[in-house]
C-alpha cells in the first residue's frame, strides 16, 4: 500500500484553518482493567465507523455529522477532515485496498470515492437508496454497498463508480451489512430478517442461503482472512460463527460464543490471523474473544453510549472502537495476556472449567464444563443468601 502523507510533515497540515481542530482533544486514560487507551472527540455527533488503515498507521472516521475524519495512529492528530460530499448520515467508510483512497457511503444515497492525500472527491454517485453498508474487495477493484427500501446490493467499480451488478430484494428485510470474502469473488450479506446470503459474482446469483439461528435482527459479519469462516453479530446479544468451508452449518447452525454482551450486538471483526475477535455492542462495551475456544476473554468499558464500529490492527496489538457518544477509543491490548482477568481465565480454562460473571454480584465464579452452565446464573455466595425460585426466560425478541 502506497504510504499515506510519507512526504509531508504533519507541521505542514493547515490545521489551523480547520474548524474541525478546535474540537480535537486527545485523553490518554487506563481503563479499568490497566488497559491503555485514547480517546479521540472530533465528531459533533455519534461516529458510525472507524477503521484502522494505512498500514495501521491512520484511524478512518465517519460520523452522523455528514463527515470524516483522518487521524495519525502515533500522534493521535486529525490529519484530515472530509466534509461538503454527503448531506445526510454517513453509515460507512472503508479504505481501499492498494490506493490512497477511501469510500464513504451516506442515508443521502451517495455513494462517494475520496483521495486520502488531497481530501479532493474523485467521483460520486447516486443509487436507488438509503446506503447502510460499504464494503471493498481485497483488491481494491470493486465496491459493495447495501441500499434500503428495496434491500438491494450494488457491486461497483472502484475506479469510476460504474454500477456493474444490481441485485433487487436481495433479502427480505433491511441489508444491515454486506462484506466482501477476502478469498473468492463473492459477497455477504446480513439482514434484519435473520437471514445470511453469499452471492458470488462470477455466478451471478445467491449460491448459499442461511436461514439463521439467531433470535433478532442480524447487525453485522465479518470473513476471517482465509475466507472459512464467517462470524455473525445479533440484537439477541450474541455472535456464532459459521465454517463455510466445512459446511456444517448446514445441518448444525452457527457455533455460538460463550457468555456475550449484555445488550444487542452492533459489530464485530476478526484479526488477520483469525486468533482474535472483537465485537461492540448497544451495552457500551468492546469484548475480546478467543475464536479457538468460543469464549470472551476480555471487556473494555469506558464508552458513554452504543459502541458501533471496531477495528482491529494487522498484528492484533490495537483496537479502534467508534461509539454515538461522538468519540473513537485506541486501545492498546498487547499485554493482554498479562491482565489478572485474562490469567484466571486461561488458568481455568485450562483446568477444565468455565469463568462465569455473576448476574447479582458481578464477580466472576468458576463453573465446571460438565455442568450445565446455562443454568448457572449467580455465585455460589448469592445463591445462598437466597431461596431458589423459578425464573421463567422471555420468549425471544422478533
Amino acid at each position: 500500500m502506497t504510504p499515506c502523507f510519507s512526504s509531508q510533515p504533519l507541521a505542514q497540515h493547515d490545521l489551523g484553518q480547520n474548524r474541525w481542530a478546535a474540537r480535537f482533544c486527545l485523553v490518554t486514560v487506563m481503563s479499568c482493567l490497566q488497559v491503555p487507551v485514547k480517546v479521540l472527540n472530533a465528531h459533533s455527533d455519534g461516529v458510525t465507523a472507524a477503521r484502522l488503515c494505512c498500514s495501521d498507521r491512520c484511524i478512518l472516521s465517519c460520523s452522523s455529522d455528514c463527515s470524516a475524519t483522518l487521524w495519525d495512529v502515533d500522534s493521535l492528530q486529525p490529519l484530515r477532515t472530509f466534509t461538503g460530499a454527503h448531506s445526510r448520515t454517513i453509515s460507512e467508510c472503508e479504505p481501499i485496498p492498494n490506493s490512497n483512497r477511501m469510500v464513504t457511503v451516506s442515508w443521502d444515497k451517495k455513494m462517494v470515492v475520496w483521495d486520502l492525500e488531497t481530501g479532493h472527491v474523485l467521483w460520486k454517485t447516486k443509487l436507488g437508496g438509503l446506503l447502510t453498508s460499504c464494503s471493498c474487495s481485497a483488491d481494491g477493484r470493486l465496491l459493495v454497498c447495501a441500499a434500503e427500501p428495496q434491500s438491494a446490493v450494488y457491486i461497483c467499480s472502484a475506479s469510476s463508480g460504474q454500477t456493474l451488478h444490481h441485485i433487487s430484494n436481495h433479502h427480505r428485510s433491511t441489508i444491515t451489512q454486506c462484506r466482501f470474502d477476502p478469498q473468492s469473488p463473492r459477497v455477504a450479506s446480513v439482514s434484519a430478517d435473520k437471514s445470511i446470503k453469499l452471492w458470488d459474482l462470477q455466478a451471478q446469483k445467491a449460491t448459499v442461503s442461511i436461514s439463521s439461528n439467531h433470535g433478532n435482527v442480524i447487525s453485522a459479519c465479518c470473513f476471517s482472512s482465509n475466507g472459512h469462516f464467517l462470524c455473525t453479530a445479533s440484537w439477541d446479544k450474541s455472535l456464532k460463527l459459521w465454517d463455510l468451508q466445512g459446511g456444517q452449518f448446514r445441518s448444525q447452525g452457527g457455533t455460538t460464543l460463550q457468555r456475550g454482551h449484555e445488550g444487542s450486538v452492533s459489530c464485530c471483526v476478526l484479526s488477520a490471523d483469525a486468533g482474535l475477535l472483537a465485537s461492540g455492542s448497544y451495552d457500551r462495551t468492546v469484548a475480546l474473544w478467543d475464536p479457538s475456544s468460543l469464549s470472551r476473554t476480555l471487556v473494555l468499558k469506558g464508552h458513554s453510549d452504543w459502541v458501533t464500529d471496531v477495528s482491529l490492527s494487522a498484528d492484533g496489538k490495537l483496537v479502534a472502537s467508534a461509539s454515538k457518544d461522538g468519540s473513537v477509543r485506541l486501545w492498546d491490548v498487547e499485554n493482554m495476556e498479562n491482565i489478572p482477568e485474562v490469567m484466571q481465565r486461561k488458568r481455568a480454562e485450562g483446568a477444565g472449567v468455565h469463568i462465569l460473571q455473576c448476574e447479582e454480584c458481578g464477580k466472576p465464579f468458576p463453573v465446571s464444563r460438565l455442568l450445565t452452565s446455562d443454568l448457572l446464573t449467580r455465585c455460589v455466595f448469592c445463591r445462598l443468601r437466597a431461596p431458589p425460585t423459578y425464573r421463567p426466560q422471555p420468549p425471544p425478541v422478533t
